[in-house]
């Protein structure tokens, strides 16, 4: 079954974004910063109307793309802080280069923790307005449902979570594999002893948050800590935060490997996503930033979506189980979150798993 997400659209036209009117908009104006529409309209000498450049203006301040200062025929326009995170990637096009031959930052960008990512909206009105729509229909859901209807619910979306998440770490299990080895305790023929392990923590920390839903209210290094250490009992994956290198595979970025520096930035994360009212903006702050930091020696990206989904859980939002998600796209867009500190592609997955979890559970 598959759903499309909220304003389609939005989304075709974001992806024609360089092909389209508002692309020439854009460069004109990062070139030209301080320009008035009459300014960006003579500059360019298209042959479209003045009131097409107009409609592109106002697009792209719905976008976050730009910003406007002064009033009336004063009015000036200028590139806004937000572009470099949220200007639309092309995934398929950014991959057709290879990891050499991007062009990358490689080093860990701490001011986009304690500068970049505390100045700016995540999510543009329009997607905002698509978000707090499907919430207002799971919170209407839910409220029809019994105690334990909600758990059943619960278990069924933990089960998909437990499957996806551990598959987009290279676990083999399949879902129905996942579903008898979570219910019943019978673990499938030919599989490692870890895959099976691995299965049974994701349930047991969401087993956890459910039981204690207001330990993840204000997340902490030491909250985080022990959420990741469910996740990696019994597994040979050191606790805590690291004090060693630690490489990422299929790409040349480069995470902090000093033990104070890690832990520095683990509690500026911890500061952004605490000050932040908004819950949708929490949830993915904390999937990117914990996975950015790479604050433990494995199980950085596990431990990304459960605190991510605590977050959600803890303030009565719809949990996330990413069933739909293909592995490699999702991992795709965790690369161009490293490599171009841009949230673009993994938002679009935040959005379209986000629907797709209000319309398939509870």
């Amino acid at each position: 079954m598959s759903f499309i997400c909220y304003t389609c659209e939005l989304q075709v036209d974001m992806a024609q974004l360089k092909l389209d009117i508002k692309k020439l908009v854009l460069d004109y104006v990062k070139a030209n910063t301080k320009s008035s529409s009459k300014e960006i309209y003579d500059g360019l000498g298209v042959a479209v109307a003045y009131a097409t450049i107009k409609r592109a203006i106002t697009q792209l301040l719905a976008y976050n793309f730009i910003i406007a200062t002064g009033k009336g025929k004063a009015t000036k326009y200028e590139i806004s802080k937000s572009w470099g995170l949220l200007y639309p990637i092309d995934s398929d096009e950014y991959f057709q280069k290879e990891i050499d031959e991007r062009i990358i930052n490689s080093v860990f960008n701490y001011e986009l923790i304690t500068e970049a990512l505390t100045e700016i909206t995540l999510f543009n009105d329009a997607e905002l307005f698509h978000l707090n729509t499907l919430q207002e229909k799971f919170t209407e859901n839910i409220s029809k449902l019994s105690v334990n209807a909600y758990q059943k619910e619960f278990e069924r979306l933990a089960i998909d979570l437990s499957w996806k998440s551990s598959q987009i770490e290279g676990n083999t299990y399949s879902l129905l594999e996942t579903e008898k080895l979570l219910k019943e305790k019978e673990t499938a023929a030919g599989k490692t002893r870890d895959e099976a392990t691995m299965l049974l923590n994701h349930k047991e920390a969401l087993d956890f948050i459910l039981e204690h839903p207001e330990y993840l209210r204000n997340i902490t290094i030491a909250t985080i800590e022990d959420i990741h250490s469910i996740l990696i009992k019994e597994l040979k994956v050191d606790r805590n935060l690291r004090n060693s290198s630690v490489g990422i595979s299929g790409t040349n970025y480069k995470p902090l490997d000093n033990a104070f520096q890690i832990r520095e930035a683990m509690e500026a994360m911890c500061s952004i996503i605490n000050k932040r009212n908004n819950i949708f903006e929490k949830a993915l702050l904390c999937m990117l930033l914990i996975s950015y930091i790479q604050p433990f020696a494995d199980g950085n990206k596990r431990t990304a979506r459960i605190i991510s989904n605590a977050i959600l859980i803890n303030h009565r939002y719809c949990p996330i189980s990413f069933r739909t998600v293909d592995s490699i796209d999702y991992k795709k867009a965790m690369l161009i979150f490293y490599e171009q500190n841009n949230i673009s592609a993994f938002k679009k997955i935040f959005i379209e798993q986000f629907e797709f979890a209000v319309k398939t559970y509870f």
